[in-house]
């Protein structure tokens, strides 16, 4: 298998975290989005959307990274990723959908004005989009520390692929400067998160 990735990309690194939690051998290929890579050469016959992750496995090409991390999941048996339980498969699926439509959309107004904008010399963060992005972090972040009181994980007594879509995200907290404070249910459960040897061994600067 071949992933094609950039490490610092919230949608890259849960699916090198997947690799790694489920010890499944894979090469790892970076491109570069900020010198546009992603628009060159081969990779634009892999990926009509020249978007990152992209697995390549044999002839099967698999491009959004939820549905590549389910796809992992399935050549491990009984993982708990992605447990068998269909109700409990429901409820993973749920919220990566949720971080999908709703919440990695809202931390998105941050990652482009306080991120990419300065990395691709757009001009500085535009305000307008600063004050809707917050109240879409904020509404959708009231729903998931609601959801969080009580619990260690998304879904039941272990780590699942609900934990690492949502959680992605928030490894860019101070660089996007996302309105996260009071948020005590969410920071206390990204630390558990954090502990994870997969998500350590993951962190941008170990992947190459």
């Amino acid at each position: 298998m071949k992933l094609y990735h950039f490490p610092i990309s919230p949608n890259s690194r849960r699916v090198v975290a997947v690799l790694h939690h489920l010890g499944l051998d894979c090469e790892l290929k970076v491109l570069d989005l900020l010198k546009g890579e992603h628009l060159k050469g081969d990779f634009l016959q892999l990926n009509p959307n020249h978007m990152i992750p992209t697995l390549v496995d044999g002839e099967f090409v698999l491009w959004e990274s939820n549905a590549i991390m389910q796809y992992l999941c399935s050549k491990v048996p009984e993982t708990s990723l992605w447990p068998a339980d269909p109700v409990v498969r429901a409820d993973v699926s749920r919220w990566q959908f949720w971080q999908t439509a709703h919440f990695g959309r809202a931390c998105g107004i941050f990652i482009f004005e306080n991120i990419l904008k300065k990395a691709l010399n757009l001009g500085e963060p535009d305000t307008d989009e600063i004050a809707k992005g917050e109240d879409s972090f904020r509404r959708f972040a009231d729903v998931l520390e609601a959801h969080l009181k009580g619990r260690e994980w998304l879904v039941g007594d272990h780590v699942t692929l609900a934990d690492l879509s949502v959680g992605s995200f928030l490894d860019l907290t101070e660089m996007a400067r996302y309105p996260l404070a009071g948020y005590q249910e969410i920071q206390r459960w990204y630390k558990n998160i954090q502990q994870l040897p997969a998500w350590q061994s993951s962190e941008p600067s170990k992947i190459s």
